[in-house]
């Protein structure tokens, strides 16, 4: 990495509480990319309880997702966030439709979360947070923010704080999809949806306002003082 790309790192966000900031808002889409993850959910869970159905329900969840993304291509906006609503309603309609139970729509997302937790606490736990890869994303170095220990605890500690809501998520749905709760799934992962993640990244905000970590070079930027 250059001594100008470190230095315009800075520039741009003058600590590490502010890159995270930043890099976590882009992550979530903004509120527009949070309601868009929810509403196919909605959309599926209404429907399976209101008829009993499950094939025209999947039909008004996938449905209610390509309309999303029809509104985001007549406005010339991104449709990342809506594209992941609709690739997650077809992965749980193509389980639930390959098993006939409207149950397994759900199974993708417990899975996910359950991978996605394990995952976060394995990087805690061997000391590479995943949330320091965020700051690898605005430094332009992936890899320089473990050098500082300082880093790296603060960088634990918003992983954990990543992490719980995915936990919570398996820790409730897992029992009402084995208890064959189809409406009472869709509540709960509407409500440990992005209610949940507004929380979790509250949470992580508090941590980030209570510090002012520079972003620094691992290195001086003009190299090594050499001796007189």
């Amino acid at each position: 990495m250059s001594t100008a790309d470190m230095a315009a790192a800075p520039a741009a966000h003058a600590t590490v509480e502010a890159a995270v900031r930043a890099q976590m808002s882009k992550a979530l889409g903004g509120r527009r990319g949070i309601v868009e993850a929810a509403v196919p959910t909605i959309a599926f869970t209404v429907a399976f309880v209101a008829t009993s159905e499950l094939k025209p329900s999947l039909v008004i969840g996938i449905g209610s997702a390509v309309i999303l993304l029809l509104l985001r291509i007549a406005q010339r906006t991104t449709p990342q966030f809506v594209l992941n609503s609709l690739v997650g309603i077809g992965i749980g309609a193509f389980f639930a439709a390959r098993t006939g139970d409207a149950k397994d729509v759900f199974l993708p997302g417990i899975l996910y979360n359950g991978a996605y937790a394990a995952g976060m606490l394995l990087s805690i736990a061997v000391r590479w947070p995943i949330v320091g890869f965020l700051i690898g994303s605005v430094t332009g170095d992936p890899t320089a923010w473990h050098s500082d220990p300082a880093l790296v605890r603060l960088c634990s500690r918003l992983t954990w704080l990543l992490m719980l809501p995915c936990l919570l998520r398996v820790v409730v749905q897992l029992p009402l999809y084995y208890a064959n709760q189809v409406a009472a799934l869709g509540i709960a992962k509407i409500a440990l949806g992005w209610p949940l993640q507004v929380a979790g990244l509250a949470a992580m905000v508090w941590v980030l306002a209570r510090g002012r970590t520079p972003i620094q070079p691992a290195d001086p930027p003009y190299g090594p003082e050499q001796p007189a």
